[in-house]
């Protein structure tokens, strides 16, 4: 979900870049340092893929929050929140409900399943609750379609940055920040991922939380905002904002569950060392999240008032919020620490998809064809490095081709895996055929709609989105065609899997 409009070269003044220039480049390092360690500590395809079941609850909520937020929450959010107000916040506001149902729903059942049985991957999961090796390859199949696009989403909003700040070219730029994600991931894996996601939030979280303050600073706080939008522009605080009420709750349905199907966090329920201290997920993962969402909020209401009362003049674009804001009314190296954090957001993110890419290529397609790679250490960093390149070379293309490949993942996540994962992981009626009818109508239906709209040979009704359709009709078409062959149910559960389902 980042932004296509991230930072703009040009965006930053020539005074400022050296500074920024300068924090970037000590991040890189950094995160250079943190590459080696875990590739050191790396020496299976366990390590490579879920870190060894090794990992602490602290370090699983913060590199889960930091793998969610992508970018987005640093421009696209606040562009959003500046555009049409309090609505863009139902994006956000299902958070909490999904940590919750995150770590009740799935994250105990995927690890307890991962001490019975050997996994490593969320189409694992899928392939052992329905003992169908076409539903953990259909999976798998929806995961590599769906990563490729997210990817070159956020190659693309890296390159932006990069290009933004040393002025590069966008396509050198490009290629620089893949190499830069690409150097830690192919050699340390998801471990590396790990170590660094750590880093990374915990810079989101504390740069959000310093630029909230002074984005309540330069508006006279809270209440002077409130008063000077209410007095220019009074749907900015309206409940929906600016969106109409189907498409506010349009987005914190497709949020709220959809979030249940994103397998670049769910994996990461993998690697939990103690699957008992799961309770209090929730709480560190919300807390998390908070923190690092102030900004999302503060500086898109910050900017909206301020431009409202003639303090700064209309952006060009929603996007241009947190640039525009960071540079003139933020220290200098907090804007800089800032765009470090974007850069690092971005990276959390796609070190999430090269994983679960490649672990899709390496592992569970292989297995859908009733075979398995000899050396998948050796095949998940090959893999690592194709799929890379591919993102890659489809950033380039930038414009709305890119857009339609990031919105088609999302969607394409939700609609294959919320109903066979989430759902059944928790219901024993579940069939292997309602498992493959779900996830195969997710991949029909997403791709169709998401084409038809990007052809422009079709539009939605206000508030109505391809994601929402495409999952519920996946939901639907799930809980049907399990009641049609509920005989079968029986005979799809396996004991050991069914005695996980009871704990």
């Amino acid at each position: 979900m980042t932004s296509l409009c991230l930072l703009q070269a040009g965006t930053i003044p020539a005074n400022a870049k050296p500074v920024i220039g300068g924090v970037a480049i000590a991040y890189f390092v950094i995160v250079a340092i943190i590459g080696i360690y875990a590739t050191r500590k790396t020496k299976s395809a366990a390590d490579f893929f879920v870190a060894g079941q090794g990992i602490g609850l602290f370090t699983l909520a913060i590199s889960a929050m930091a793998a969610t937020l992508s970018g987005f929450a640093f421009i696209g959010g606040p562009g959003l929140v500046y555009s049409v107000g309090i609505g863009a916040v139902f994006i956000v506001l299902p958070a909490a409900l999904t940590n919750s149902m995150g770590a009740w729903v799935l994250a105990k059942r995927l690890r307890l399943l991962a001490e019975v049985r050997e996994m490593i991957t969320v189409p694992d999961a899928i392939g052992v609750r329905y003992q169908s090796p076409t539903a953990q390859g259909l999976a798998a199949l929806a995961i590599v379609l769906a990563t490729v696009g997210y990817m070159a989403t956020n190659l693309l909003a890296l390159g932006l940055v990069l290009d933004a700040t040393f002025e590069l070219g966008r396509g050198t730029s490009i290629w620089i920040g893949a190499a830069i994600v690409l150097a830690y991931s192919v050699s340390g894996g998801i471990l590396a991922g790990i170590y660094n996601d750590v880093f990374q939030g915990i810079l989101m979280a504390v740069a959000s939380a310093l630029v909230f303050l002074f984005a309540l600073h330069s508006g006279g706080g809270l209440e002077a905002m409130s008063r000077t939008i209410m007095l220019h522009d009074p749907a900015i605080l309206a409940p929906f904002g600016k969106l109409t009420p189907l498409a506010a709750l349009s987005f914190f349905f497709v949020f709220g569950l959809g979030a249940l199907g994103q397998p670049h966090v769910v994996h990461k329920f993998f690697m939990l060392r103690d699957p008992r201290k799961l309770k209090w997920f929730p709480l560190l993962m919300t807390c998390a999240l908070f923190l690092t969402l102030l900004l999302f909020v503060g500086v898109g209401l910050a900017m909206k008032a301020l431009v409202l009362a003639g303090g700064a003049t209309p952006l060009a674009t929603a996007d241009d919020a947190t640039p525009t804001f960071l540079l003139r009314y933020t220290p200098l190296p907090l804007a800089a620490v800032v765009f470090s954090a974007v850069a690092a957001a971005i990276m959390s993110t796609v070190n999430s998809f090269m994983s679960i890419g490649s672990a899709a290529l390496t592992h569970d397609l292989p297995l859908a064809f009733g075979t398995r790679v000899t050396n998948e250490l050796r095949w998940g960093r090959i893999w690592t490095v194709v799929l890379t390149v591919v993102a890659a070379l489809i950033a380039q293309q930038s414009g709305t081709l890119v857009a339609f490949l990031g919105i088609f993942g999302w969607g394409l996540f939700a609609s294959t895996l919320v109903p066979a994962l989430a759902i059944g992981l928790n219901w024993k009626g579940a069939t292997r055929a309602g498992a493959i009818a779900s996830i195969a109508t997710g991949l029909v239906i997403t791709l169709g709609l998401e084409s038809l709209a990007y052809f422009k040979m079709f539009t939605f009704p206000a508030g109505v989105t391809a994601t929402a359709i495409a999952l519920v009709l996946s939901v639907l078409v799930f809980f049907v065609v399990s009641w049609v062959t509920r005989d079968t149910a029986a005979a799809t559960l396996a004991p050991d899997v069914r005695a996980v389902m009871d704990a």
